[in-house]
């Protein structure tokens, strides 16, 4: 298992870090698209939601992001637009009023969790691919260290209802992740931003990507299986290797307007 993710990592950072850096961002459109599509998929089955719902959710999710990357003054009518298009195709598509709450609401919440969390990361590149690679490292960072630090070190549980393995020094260490892959990348390409930054950045993200990793922990345990999927080999299904992300991105880009690193 752990020599699986380790060729996992050794393939995915360098080929990520050369896709973002040197394409253009539409380029990194197409990959977004494509994970959260995936990602979103496996939501749905976890959360029981299929048929056209399924379809119609996964349509909207690609038509959500790519709305945001073109023209973000018309991505709220478009979010809108979505939420109802999933409301109407529940009441045509499935005459049984039985479950339709519980089939909507995950339909729509789904479609928040992930596309919408996830379309924040197209602010950031607009703002420059560095930052992009920073917000990953500082990800990838956070969730090595919490793995390693907590199962070497860890004593206390964090939150045994909801994640069983996950300790307090899997916590601390995924901050310390976080704080240590944002300096590297500031270290690396990014000598122009104070080092000081770079250490608040990496630990704004490395506190939410606990609170990523925890909250799809907690759908997990109610759906009663251990992975999204089993798709990457070594890490599960793409949900389980974006859960952190989704938390992080938007509280990456919060983080650098409140540090005016992005105007």
């Amino acid at each position: 298992m752990h020599l699986k993710r380790l060729v996992v990592a050794l393939v995915a950072i360098p080929a990520l870090y050369l896709y973002v850096m040197y394409l253009p961002p539409h380029y990194f459109l197409f990959l977004l698209v494509f994970v959260s599509t995936v990602a979103l998929a496996e939501f749905y089955v976890i959360s029981g939601v299929e048929g056209p719902m399924k379809y119609a959710g996964l349509f909207w999710g690609a038509v959500v992001l790519t709305v945001h990357f073109f023209s973000r003054d018309v991505f709220p009518e478009t979010l809108t637009l979505a939420l109802l298009s999933l409301l109407m195709v529940r009441l045509i598509a499935k005459r049984e009023p039985a479950g339709a709450i519980r089939e909507a609401t995950a339909a729509v919440f789904g479609l928040l969790y992930i596309p919408v969390l996830m379309s924040f990361q197209v602010n950031i590149i607009r703002a420059g691919a560095p930052l992009l690679v920073m917000l990953y490292f500082a990800v990838w960072g956070s969730d090595s260290m919490a793995l390693y630090i907590g199962r070497s070190l860890g004593r206390r549980k964090l939150y045994v209802e909801v994640s069983p393995n996950k300790t307090v020094a899997g916590g601390v260490g995924s901050l310390i992740g976080g704080i240590i892959g944002a300096a590297l990348i500031r270290f690396a390409i990014m000598n122009y931003m104070p080092l000081q930054k770079a250490v608040f950045l990496g630990l704004a993200v490395g506190f939410s990507s606990v609170i990523g990793d925890l909250t799809e922990s907690m759908f997990k345990r109610d759906a009663h299986i251990k992975d999204s999927s089993s798709i990457i080999p070594g890490h599960g299904g793409m949900l389980d290797k974006i859960d952190s992300v989704t938390f992080a991105g938007p509280v990456f880009y919060w983080c650098c307007i409140m540090l005016n690193v992005i105007g």
